[in-house]
């Protein structure tokens, strides 16, 4: 449920762009109407992960976890929220990677304050000491992992994608993330796959690429547009020569 209620992300985001105007929208514009195609159909794949299963394809021997249903609602409500404020995290930073591009010092700031937040978060959840010797096993891997590919390099190259593309290119992303959860849960945890889970990534891949070709033709548009003026600039330079 966790990775299936990132389809709200790209959702919030587009919002939230259109809202700061940060996106384009033209009602009548192919590329405008390729995004908001693209979006609802990528949103529509996720919930046909989550809410249709379908026949089993591959049923492998061991289950090692199940999926409780305490405090389903709850948890929903709670991803949600998280959900929005990822996607008014997107439309911000680039609202300050727009003003201020130096991204290594953004990101130095931003990985300096999240340690001391949950420094302080951890101090009071975990109050046994013992728990925060390092040792030499999976735990170690887990945490060098989580600090250098999870956090410095995930953030960084999400950072400079936000300052190049916008929000909105960014946040098509994450419902690939569910494809990716149903993958590794097939191989590492042992679930089923099952029909509804292969046509919710293919809907969820249709939808991405959709936003992908709006997103290129809106450029090539303005490529087009920039050309003539460039053109018409260098011959006035070259009459007044």
């Amino acid at each position: 449920m966790a990775t299936a209620m990132l389809n709200l992300v790209p959702a919030f985001t587009f919002i939230l762009a259109i809202v700061c105007r940060m996106e384009k929208h033209e009602w009548r514009s192919t590329s405008s109407q390729a995004k908001v195609l693209g979006t609802t159909i990528s949103i529509a794949g996720a919930f046909v992960v989550t809410f249709y299963k379908g026949p089993t394809i591959l049923r492998l021997p061991h289950q090692l976890l199940s999926s409780p249903q305490i405090n389903w609602i709850l948890g929903g409500l709670l991803l949600a929220v998280e959900a929005f404020i990822n996607s008014a995290w997107y439309v911000i930073q680039t609202m300050v990677l727009k003003k201020f591009p130096a991204v290594l010092t953004v990101m130095f700031y931003l990985c300096f304050f999240n340690a001391i937040l949950s420094a302080i978060y951890s101090l009071f959840l975990v109050k046994d000491l013992s728990a925060w010797k390092l040792k030499p096993n999976i735990g170690l891997v887990a945490i060098l992992y989580s600090a250098i590919v999870a956090t410095t390099f995930r953030i960084s190259l999400c950072s400079w994608c936000l300052w190049k593309v916008g929000p909105l290119y960014v946040s098509m992303f994450k419902p690939l993330a569910i494809i990716f959860a149903a993958v590794m849960g097939i191989v590492f945890l042992g679930d089923d796959l099952s029909l509804g889970r292969v046509i919710g990534a293919i809907i969820i891949v249709s939808g991405f690429y959709g936003v992908l070709w709006g997103k290129a033709k809106e450029e090539s548009g303005e490529e087009s547009l920039r050309s003539p003026l460039l053109q018409n600039r260098t011959e006035d330079k070259r009459s007044f020569a």
